[in-house]
Formats: structure tokens, sequence, C-alpha cells
């Protein structure tokens, strides 16, 4: 059966399809609310509200949107009531945990080392981000979401979108710009 067919039969109550929607998508939505909250308790918790909004609101889902943009939108949009809150308890996502840190086996293991700490200081760099630039770039680089996608997850216009994260790139490549002449 596919994600469409899915789709209608969760809407009409089938909570097996919806469970299987759920399974095939939670990896994915917690990734996000991760990357968002920096907190694996946090995350749990986004994506435990993520499926019962979720399955709240199903009956009124159309298919304009793809289920994972709708899905992603429905964690920024919790991750942003919640932000006033979290902004006191966010605690650093540990460099090691994130997707940043493949290292390239054809690489002398010098070479990895420097590779490492280059992408640790990208992940610094990326946590230093205000956390809407930190939101778009998760959403397009991490999450490999079109601009067009991420306008509709955020809420925000899409010239915004493209704005704000060619603001994100450049502050991003002033620090690396930093970190490379520090490191010469």
């Amino acid at each position: 059966m596919n994600e469409t067919q899915l789709i209608a039969r969760a809407q009409r109550g089938d909570m097996a399809a919806f469970e299987t929607l759920a399974n095939t998508h939670t990896p994915y939505v917690y990734n996000l609310a991760l990357r968002v909250a920096r907190d694996p308790h946090e995350a749990e918790d986004l994506t435990q509200e993520t499926w019962l909004r979720a399955w709240r609101g199903l009956p009124a889902y159309r298919a304009d949107a793809k289920f994972t943009t709708w899905l992603y939108r429905i964690v920024t949009n919790l991750f942003y009531n919640r932000l006033p809150r979290l902004k006191q308890e966010l605690t650093e996502l540990d460099p090691e945990d994130t997707a940043l840190h493949l290292p390239d086996e054809h690489l002398p293991p010098e070479a990895n080392l420097l590779s490492k700490e280059l992408k640790a200081h990208l992940h610094q760099a990326i946590q230093n981000l205000p956390t809407h630039y930190q939101l778009l770039i998760t959403l397009r680089h991490l999450q490999d979401l079109s601009y067009t996608d991420i306008a509709q997850v955020t809420g925000m216009p899409l010239g915004t979108v493209k704005t704000g994260i060619f603001r994100a790139r450049q502050m991003l490549k002033t620090t690396l710009e930093e970190y490379e002449t520090s490191h010469v």
C-alpha cells in the first residue's frame, strides 16, 4: 500500500494505517525535532505531540503539500510555541551526535582529524546562529527540503526563506573563514 492510500485510510480512522505512517516517518520527525530543540527529551516530547496533532488534524490534511512537509510544519509550530520556555532549558547537542561527524575513509588519519575538527567547528557555528537561521539551515541542508517546502513548513514567504538561508550561509561563511585563517 502506498503512502497516499495509507493517508486516505488513516483519514477515515484506520489506526493501523496511521501507525504505519507513524512508523515510517517517526525517524524523520524525531531528527528534525532533535535538530531544532537540541535536547533528546524535548525532541521525544515534540515527536509524540506531533503525532497526536497529526492524528487530530489528519481529516483536514489536503495533499496540496507533501505529507512530510505537513509533519515538519507541525514540528516547527510546536517548537515555536514552546520556544519561550525552551530558551532557558536548551542544552548543546554534542557534535558527535550529528550527521556532520562521518569520517572519510579515503583520507589519511591526520586529514580525518582536521576534517572532524572543521565539522565540529561548523556544528558550533550553526548552533551559534539565531534560532530561525538554525532552523532554515537544518531544513535546507540537513533535511534536504526545497525552498518551497521550507516556506510551507515554516509559514514564511518564499522570499523570506531564500533571504534567511542566504544570510545564514553568509554568517557561516564568515565564521568558517575566520576559523580557516586562524588554523593556517
